[in-house]
This record gives C-alpha cells, structure tokens and sequence, in this order.
C-alpha cells in the first residue's frame, strides 16, 4: 500500500484546518442568541426575601410582549433609577443592587426582558430596546414621573440598553457599569481568531449612542473584569459628553452583582445627588402602598 506524500498529508490537515474554521464561523453565526441570552423564567427570590416592599406591574411594548417588573419604593425618595441587567438570569439575582439604590434614598424600577422572568417573548436585541422603552413608559405616564426624576442604570448588556432609551429620551442621568462599547467589539475580544465583526448580527453598539446623550454619566468598570476589558470602559468614558464621572470598581465582571465596594457605593451616591431633580419627586407623586406578593 502507497504511503501518503507530505504534500497529501498537509493538504489534508489544511482541509480539515478550514473545516473546523468555517464550522466554528457558521456555529456562531447562527446561534448568536444562545451566546448572546440567558434567560432564566423561574425567579427563586424576591425584595420581600431581603426586607423589601415593592409592587409588581406589569407593562407592554409596542409589539404587545407583557414585560414584568418591581417597583421598591424608599422613604422621601429623591427620585426613581430604573434599572436594566445583564444577560443573564433574571431580576430575582438582582436584589443587592435594588437594596443598595433604595438605601441611597432613590426608589428603585427594574424589569426583565422579554423571554427572562415572568415576561414573555423571546429576546432580541430590538425587542430588548422595546422592552427598556415599555419601562420608560410605564414610569412616565402611569407613575406619572418627569423625565427628570428618572436615572437609567445598565449594568453589561443592560448599558447598552440603558444608552439606547437615554438617546431618544432625557433622563436625571445614565449609568453604565461594567459595559462594553459594542457588541462586535466585545465578540472580537472574545474571539480573536474568527471575524467576528462580519458575523456579528447583533450591534447593542453603547459607544456611538454616547456623544448624542446630553445628561450626566457615569462609567464604572474594574481592571479585573474577567469578560469586559477595562479599556472599553475607557473608551466609553472618553465618548461621553460632560458632565461624566468615572470610577473603577473591583473585582471579576459578576461580583457586583453582590459587592459593592465603598469607593463605588460613594461614587454613585454622590452622581445621584447631582441628578436630584428641582423637585421632590413625593412632592408630586406619593407611593401610598406596596406589598410583597405576586401579581
């Protein structure tokens, strides 16, 4: 039997090379929403778990998706940060975040989009968008807030949301902790060896939304974000328009999620303060009640 030349041998490393290649391409191609969402339906915990009141609502976006959310209500609130959270799981894994914003004297509005929590669909970033917008909404004219008494907070993916909404409207303020600039930015970070930016279909492009976002903003991020690298905190920041603040904070890129390091709790109390609006916000519109339950 004929023993393979090395010029066959090669080859056929070669074609396999490209095979595994082009197959690693079409995977991430065409399961984006896998890489991209985590949604978790079934919520484990709840504001009342931790000594919080809050009230259920529910809202709908424009294409008819029921998005659910809580609303936790603090005392002589100075205003109201709604809140956008990352990929994955659901608002239930959010509840240090919610106790930390009351405790600094703001109330605290956070949803799940569409496919995560009790809301349904199936997400998408435009369906994402549709979501925030349905947020916003809801606070403006069924609570009845000025835009000014709303700070947008986006935490990872919920920054890009949370840029999109401050581009169309104008709230107190945005935050944006632990966010990237853009989505194929952040595949590529991710995935240097493919070309992610050609097959990228999903933007959540942060970065160029900010030059257009006239209100105060302040950027978060840690050197030692294990998934976001700290220079796209960066970049953000030097995209924002003034006022802008930015703080770094510490730790891997999930252990916000349940620490909040004084620096930071310091920093975003005094952003918060500068973004007080004129007006109590109880001066005009008063929580009479909250409870803990379902809907």
């Amino acid at each position: 039997m004929d023993l393979p030349t090395l010029k066959t041998v090669v080859w056929m490393l070669v074609r396999i090379g490209l095979g595994v290649y082009v197959g690693l391409g079409l995977l991430l191609y065409f399961r984006q929403g896998h890489l991209v969402y985590y949604p978790t339906t079934d919520i484990t915990l709840s504001p009342s778990d931790v000594g919080l009141a809050y009230e259920d609502f529910v809202c709908f976006a424009e294409d008819g998706e029921r998005i659910a959310g809580w609303y936790v209500a603090a005392p002589a609130a100075k205003g109201t940060v709604l809140v956008f959270h990352g990929n994955g799981g659901n608002i239930g894994h959010r509840l240090h975040l919610i106790g930390l914003i009351r405790s600094l004297g703001w109330d605290v509005c956070i949803v799940d989009y569409r496919g995560y929590g009790a809301s349904t669909g199936r997400p998408t970033e435009e369906g994402t968008y549709r979501d925030a917008r349905a947020a916003w909404n809801y606070l403006v004219t069924e609570r009845g807030l000025r835009p000014d008494q709303v700070v947008l907070h986006g935490r990872s993916l919920g920054g890009a949301v949370a840029a999109a909404v401050a581009a169309d409207v104008h709230p107190a303020g945005l935050i944006l902790e632990s966010t990237f600039t853009s989505l194929p930015d952040l595949g590529q970070q991710l995935y240097p060896y493919l070309p992610v930016r050609w097959l990228c279909r999903f933007k959540y492009d942060t970065l160029t939304r900010l030059p257009g976002i006239h209100c105060p903003v302040l950027v978060a991020h840690s050197r030692q974000d294990d998934m976001i690298p700290f220079r796209l905190g960066e970049r953000l920041f030097a995209a924002a328009q003034e006022p802008k603040t930015f703080v770094t904070l510490e730790g891997g890129h999930n252990d916000g999620e349940d620490h909040t390091s004084p620096l930071y709790r310091a920093a975003l109390a005094q952003f918060l303060s500068r973004c007080v609006p004129q007006t109590s916000m109880h001066s005009e519109n008063t929580v009479e009640s909250a409870r803990t339950g379902g809907l």
